[in-house]
């Protein structure tokens, strides 16, 4: 048995406690964008009966907030090196909090602008994603980097679990026309049947946009360690062949096609969840109703990310993560091929599959990578841009052949998750 001397021990003991504070800011940050992400599984389907929109048109949605990820990862990536981490954070939340400012012209403008609004406010939420997601591999041992991202990322899904219902009270509590009922109305009451009902978003984005600007001040002023990458002697033992980007490493490179299509996977599903409980062979729920069982959805992988930080200390990884998608694989194939509440549960099952998905994939992504780290998880959140493709091709699918067999979309995602948890399963044992 290795022997750990007292002395060490208390090293360890002490740099836990330094760890904690910080540890439980970034996961406030953690829950407050999974907040901002999953009310837009409430605003999809309201936008898309106020604007009567298609389903491909409806999903603009979320291409303008996932399309943010692409295009904002890298300036993000560069802006926190110049300014670090901590600057870095407060600027994202300043900019989410501008997008949310956005939604009160929208309620006056028309769809368009309610796009910029998502695309701003996902711009703040990527800076935050670049700056905080490294703060949560560097706080404590990077055996466990997995396990406390896994953690952290619980308290995300805490924010898209309070959302829908959230969402559903706030936004979905009034009756929304239908197109043939809003075609009857003379123009001039179709205008204002629009505003009135776009108008349901702006309490509360404004009060989100404050809460935003209160946490930015409070994170501004808060003692956070300085983050700092070198070459240390482990990676340059391990990296003899000398690489000089991050994309030279394949678990780098398959992560990101990892995190694309694990992101793109699970917003499509939350996207469509809504509209398919509508399905009169599902249950035929109402938009408010049906939005109250979108929280379970992203409850079970609040619930899972839980059970996940434990388990995950002594089950490898990419074993975990060839599990959990082989799972959903199987319960989407249920959803597709079910009908009633069997297919109902079964689709929402698959949240609590995806649990451990998103913080195992980055943290195996970035292990080992040393000063690559910075330029790995801008790689990684720039990939997060799979929420905006993949639920515009489940559209497409969806208009083409029915919303049934659009979730076959999702289900192919998860297929290349299986085989790159299968891939890197042993990753960590090369750790010291």
């Amino acid at each position: 048995m290795e022997h750990v001397s007292q002395p060490a021990v208390l090293q360890q003991t002490r740099a836990g406690a330094a760890n904690t504070g910080p540890l439980i800011i970034v996961t406030i940050l953690f829950f407050m964008w999974g907040l901002l992400t999953a009310l837009n599984d409430v605003l999809i389907p309201h936008l898309k009966a106020l604007y009567t929109l298609t389903y491909v048109q409806a999903m603009l949605v979320q291409f303008c907030f996932f399309g943010a990820y692409f295009l904002v990862s890298i300036p993000a990536g560069m802006l926190i090196r110049k300014i670090g981490y901590q600057k870095g954070a407060v600027t994202g939340l300043a900019v989410a909090a501008g997008g949310c400012a956005l939604f009160y012209p929208a309620a006056n403008s028309g769809y368009a602008l309610f796009l910029l609004g998502f695309f701003v406010l996902a711009a703040g939420i990527t800076i935050l994603q670049v700056a905080a997601n490294p703060y949560v591999t560097v706080l404590g041992d990077p055996r466990t980097a997995s396990s406390r991202l896994t953690l952290t990322q619980a308290f995300n899904s805490l924010g898209t679990t309070v959302a829908p219902t959230l969402g559903g009270i706030l936004i979905l509590s009034g009756s929304v026309l239908g197109a043939s009922e809003l075609a009857r109305l003379p123009e001039a009451q179709q205008f204002a049947y629009r505003a009135s009902q776009a108008a349901s978003v702006q309490g509360p984005y404004l009060s989100l946009a404050a809460a935003l600007l209160v946490l930015a001040v409070l994170f501004a002023f808060a003692r956070l360690p300085q983050i700092s990458h070198t070459d240390d002697g482990a990676t340059q033992q391990a990296d003899t062949g000398a690489r000089h980007s991050a994309l030279a490493y394949p678990q780098l490179v398959m992560g990101a096609i990892g995190i694309f299509l694990y992101v793109g996977g699970e917003v499509s599903i939350g996207s469509f969840l809504i509209n398919f409980f509508g399905e009169p062979d599902i249950t035929g729920l109402a938009p408010a109703d049906a939005a109250h069982f979108v929280s379970f959805y992203w409850g079970g992988a609040m619930i899972g990310r839980f059970i996940g930080f434990a388990v995950m200390r002594v089950v490898s990884p990419g074993k975990a993560l060839a599990f959990n998608a082989a799972c959903s694989i199987a319960l989407i194939m249920v959803a597709i091929f079910g009908h009633g509440p069997t297919a109902m549960w079964a689709i929402l099952a698959v949240g609590l599959c995806n649990s451990i998905m998103f913080p195992t994939i980055f943290s195996m992504a970035l292990h080992q990578l040393g000063k690559f780290t910075g330029q790995a998880s801008g790689i990684l959140c720039m990939a997060i841009v799979g929420g905006a493709v993949v639920p515009f091709l489940q559209g497409v699918l969806a208009d083409s052949v029915g919303l049934h067999l659009s979730f076959l979309v999702p289900a192919a995602c998860y297929t290349f998750i299986l085989f790159f948890g299968l891939k890197f399963a042993g990753l960590y044992k090369k750790s010291p």
